[in-house]
């Protein structure tokens, strides 16, 4: 099914990490914010992380202010199956350099192999700032524990 990302990316002009997955699941398109799935482990990560609680979008959204950290995805809309990753056709890109243009971005991070590979696709050789492939947080990586992801992610805080 065609489906139009309609999250509005959180950044700020102050950021200075990017955190971009591919297109938000059928769950965060639902609740209307990212990583809406309760068994996504995206925000119980940065909880972890960063020693805070991150229940509200309010909580989460203040949380990526201070600590500088911008959120979007790669896909501004693409045909998709309900949530899967491996389903995405015909995807169309966000404009990814102009948030870096409005910000101080000096490090994104991708949020699993589907993202990747689709920024590398639309915007390898276009943006200058460093990109790092992240695993998944998403529950159908299976192969990564909570321990593990927080391991490989914990970089984001010396970012």
């Amino acid at each position: 099914m065609h489906q139009i990302h309609e999250l509005k990316p959180v950044y700020f002009k102050d950021s200075e990490i990017l955190i971009l997955g591919s297109f938000p699941s059928e769950k965060s398109r639902e609740t209307g914010f990212y990583y809406g799935h309760k068994n996504n482990r995206f925000w119980p990560l940065m909880s972890s992380l960063f020693n805070v609680e991150l229940k509200t979008v309010e909580e989460k959204i203040s949380f990526l202010r201070q600590n500088h950290i911008a959120l979007f995805d790669v896909i501004a809309e693409c045909e998709i199956d309900l949530s899967s990753d491996s389903s995405i056709r015909n995807a169309v890109a966000n404009d990814i350099p102009g948030i870096i243009a409005e910000t101080g971005i000096r490090k994104i991070y991708i949020n699993g192999a589907k993202a990747f590979e689709l920024f590398e696709k639309f915007f390898k050789g276009r943006i200058s700032v460093p990109y790092v492939k992240l695993p998944s947080t998403s529950s159908a990586n299976a192969s990564f524990s909570f321990e593990r992801l927080k391991e490989r992610w914990s970089e984001i805080r010396g970012a």
